[in-house]
């Protein structure tokens, strides 16, 4: 009986410790990213359906680094003319849902994105609306599970689960760079039956500014249909002056004229 206790009592210091070994991950991730302010990228994104056949967009994306609460951000979609002039806003809380917003200039009016819709796919990709948004620490709950190597590199696996109810995702599952502060190298994504949906692999990375690692591409894969989707990054541009005057309704439906 004291064997069975003990037992017990080990697995549960265990389990705490994996808590609290992942969270420090994720923060330490976090941290080492800190203090771009701002930054614009141009992106190219192809999709790819299950029999191959592929589509393209051109795209820029305008970040602004806050620490009081979750990064704000824009994507505005360039071409083709069947999509041009498409604007996103996401305010991403550390607490509590995001805020979303989808200009279309076909009815030249912005749409609020519920809550309820934040799982659905994003102008026909592979990410999901919630995708889109920053990855704050306060988002997740978190638990250490192996050390493993990820094309050729070191890596620390963190299972985290979404705090956010009406998250399309039961669980996720981080690779994160043991070497290379804390990139993050893949990332599996369960749905909330908690089978396998998707996968996102972070390849082409480049160092900035000495410290901020950026993916050169993200490959994002559906288990579920066979379909991909590949956005390719170029044209970092950080502190680039951007300001919370940047990223209003207004300037959403500016963006997209």
């Amino acid at each position: 009986m004291l064997a069975v206790i003990l037992l017990l009592a080990t697995q549960g210091i265990s389990a705490q410790n994996n808590a609290d070994k992942g969270k420090e991950i994720a923060v330490a991730a976090d941290k080492a990213d800190q203090g771009f302010e701002s930054v614009s990228v141009e992106l190219t994104m192809t999709l790819k359906n299950k029999n191959g056949q592929t589509s393209t967009r051109y795209m820029k994306n305008e970040t602004l680094e806050l620490t009081a609460d979750g990064d704000k951000s824009m994507i505005v979609f360039n071409s083709p003319r069947d999509v041009q002039g498409t604007a996103t806003l996401t305010f991403t809380h550390k607490v509590g849902s995001d805020d979303q917003w989808l200009y279309l200039p076909a009815l030249k009016r912005v749409k609020r994105i519920s809550s309820d819709n934040k799982s659905g796919p994003f102008m026909g990709s592979e990410f999901a609306y919630e995708d889109l948004s920053s990855q704050e620490i306060e988002k997740y709950t978190y638990s250490f599970l192996k050390n493993a190597t990820f094309n050729g590199e070191n890596t620390l696996v963190v299972e985290r689960k979404p705090v956010d109810a009406k998250s399309g995702y039961a669980r996720q599952l981080v690779w994160y760079n043991k070497g290379k502060d804390y990139r993050l190298e893949k990332i599996e994504f369960y749905d909330r039956k908690n089978a396998l949906l998707k996968t996102l692999t972070y390849n082409r990375y480049q160092q900035y500014l000495s410290k901020h690692w950026r993916a050169g591409e993200f490959k994002m894969v559906n288990h579920q249909t066979g379909k991909e989707t590949l956005l390719e990054f170029k044209n970092y541009q950080f502190g680039v002056g951007l300001t919370d005057t940047d990223f209003t309704q207004n300037s959403l439906k500016r963006a997209g004229r």
